[in-house]
């Protein structure tokens, strides 16, 4: 895509390579991130769960709930890489801007928790009553 402002890239507008970049920075996060991967495969587990029960709205729930995660856990990524490039040594002002990004993410992570575990609850009282 091009850029007007810096006079990069390529004109026009390409949805595809826009998919595939988003599906390729998705599949790097899972695979060689821990914090994202067991999170994406325990909402997975439990949207199946929620699936084969028929409940939609949780269904709509996880999703956003995992949606915000995941959204916080690869800009907090992001955040902390590109730092890192900028900074190799320690510095007071990168370590501050890491500190709010991790803290963005632990708050996504904390209300994904709380969703997962409502939902936990409900699909083991379902299977279990």
């Amino acid at each position: 895509m091009h850029n007007k402002f810096l006079g990069t890239g390529e004109h026009g507008y390409h949805p595809i390579r826009k998919v595939k970049v988003c599906i390729s920075g998705l599949r790097y996060a899972v695979r060689y991130d821990f914090s994202v991967a067991y999170k994406v495969y325990l909402s997975l587990l439990t949207l199946v769960a929620c699936f084969i029960f028929r409940q939609w709205v949780d269904s709509l729930l996880i999703m956003a709930a995992t949606g915000l995660m995941l959204i916080a856990e690869m800009f907090n990524s992001a955040i902390e890489a590109l730092c890192d490039f900028m900074e190799t040594h320690r510095n007071e002002k990168i370590k501050v801007i890491k500190d709010i990004s991790a803290a963005a993410t632990g708050i996504a992570i904390v209300l994904w928790a709380i969703v997962m575990l409502v939902e936990f609850s409900r699909i083991w009282r379902i299977i279990f009553s």
